[in-house]
């Protein structure tokens, strides 16, 4: 293996690089072999680690690149200083348990099904013949903000009685080698990723009536100064950026979605999408009381157990969470639960009755007058954030599946934009 990689440097004239064994690689797809400085820097297209199996990705740049040639598949050992922090989701939970955790005697780790979190385990721990279960998530790559989430929890959880898993450990700055983590308690039941459609109707007839009751009183127990995107400072929670007005914002969120279909399956709607949001952009009212919108609620995110009286026993991603106008999350809650899952029209129509009536425990409902008129418009805004995503979350699909998706998320489209105010 070292000779390998020695041979495949030599045929680039690179002298005095020296190959370590601290990290290993095998079976990987090479883009270019870099130098600068000495130093042998690679840039991956992709490769799997040979601990765990899992794909990895990482870049690594020069201040100054003397050459690059393409190679071909090789298997090669390097040094920690060319790739930092490559290493299992097994080290690393190993070192969270070692920092953070209690004591155990083995563990077992899963990764969730549905939704799109990369970085998040679900850890069983074994000890004395007792078994209890904990959550990991590590900070992603692109993560900046990362301290929000386990923030939003807490904050969540002391302020309401909506089901939200506690901290148990938040760590921005690891002792040990892994990225910021926190550690939350499991809580109960399964999730409602990809299963609520084959509910039986009186279970998903209680679970929307608890989801119309957890947006209620998520509207009417937590209220800002402003709408925005949260942030942290001084250890409090502040709306960055902050508008007082609802239009100028919620334009400015959908058109981030939009400017992002640029580069998926979708690019071609990106033109009549910004002129179906020209045309009814002046709908959407200026002013609203702001409140805390869960700006990822979808059946990926609820666990529930259908032996429960309150079938819902988790919410959960808080990341994406904002100061909005609660007519908003309720549109969206509509559309990722019903008018995105169901066509008997019957259907819609009852859970949409469960939905606001749970929703009528604790807010009044509709908030505003001319509700069902903006509706399209913040559902088309949500359609185009999953138009945005299609890729990732359909990455491990199959071509069918994957066909059949792009199909009907293009049919949503067409309806909504019909839909749209003049």
């Amino acid at each position: 293996m070292i000779a390998a990689l020695a041979t495949a440097v030599g045929t680039l004239g690179v002298a005095g690089v020296t190959a370590h064994a601290d990290l290993l690689v095998e079976d990987s797809t090479l883009g270019f072999l870099e130098t600068g400085h000495g130093d042998l820097l690679f840039w991956m297209r992709a490769f799997n680690c040979c601990e765990c199996g899992g794909p990895v990705s990482i870049g690594s740049t020069a201040d100054r690149v003397l050459h690059s040639r393409r190679l071909g598949r090789v298997t090669f050992t390097w040094g920690v200083r060319v790739c930092r922090n490559v290493s299992s989701p097994a080290t690393n939970i190993e070192a969270v348990l070692k920092e953070s955790g209690p004591d155990y005697e083995d563990f077992s780790y899963e990764q969730p099904t549905g939704g799109s979190q990369t970085d998040v385990y679900l850890v069983t721990l074994n000890y004395r013949g007792e078994t209890y279960e904990v959550v990991v998530k590590f900070q992603p790559p692109n993560g900046d903000n990362f301290a929000l989430e386990p923030y939003l929890h807490e904050y969540v959880a002391d302020r309401t009685n909506i089901p939200v898993p506690r901290i148990l450990v938040f760590k921005e700055e690891p002792e040990q080698n892994v990225p910021p983590y926190f550690v939350t308690e499991r809580m109960e039941g399964d999730s409602l990723s990809d299963k609520f459609d084959s509910l039986d109707a009186d279970l998903r007839s209680r679970i929307m009536t608890q989801v119309g009751a957890i947006l209620g009183e998520l509207h009417s127990t937590i209220a800002f100064e402003g709408f925005g995107y949260f942030g942290l400072e001084n250890d409090r929670l502040v709306v960055e950026s902050l508008t007082w007005d609802w239009r100028e914002f919620f334009d400015d969120l959908t058109r981030g979605h939009l400017n992002r279909l640029e580069t998926t399956p979708f690019a071609d709607l990106t033109k009549p999408a910004g002129q179906a949001i020209d045309q009814a952009i002046d709908s959407i009212p200026t002013t609203a009381t702001p409140r805390l919108v869960h700006d990822d609620f979808r059946p990926a995110n609820l666990m529930y157990d259908d032996e429960a009286d309150q079938p819902i026993t988790a919410v959960l991603d808080w990341q994406n969470a904002l100061a909005g106008h609660p007519e908003y999350n309720v549109a969206q809650t509509e559309f990722l639960f019903i008018d995105s899952v169901f066509r008997d029209p019957e259907v819609r129509s009852s859970l949409r009755e469960q939905l606001h009536e749970g929703y009528r425990e604790f807010h009044e409902f509709p908030i505003d007058d001319g509700y069902e008129r903006r509706r399209p418009l913040y559902q088309l805004s949500t359609l185009l954030w999953r138009m945005a995503g299609f890729e990732r979350a359909f990455s491990d699909a199959g071509g069918l599946a994957e066909a059949r998706a792009k199909a009907y998320y293009r049919e949503q489209f067409e309806h909504l934009v019909s839909a749209l105010p003049d």
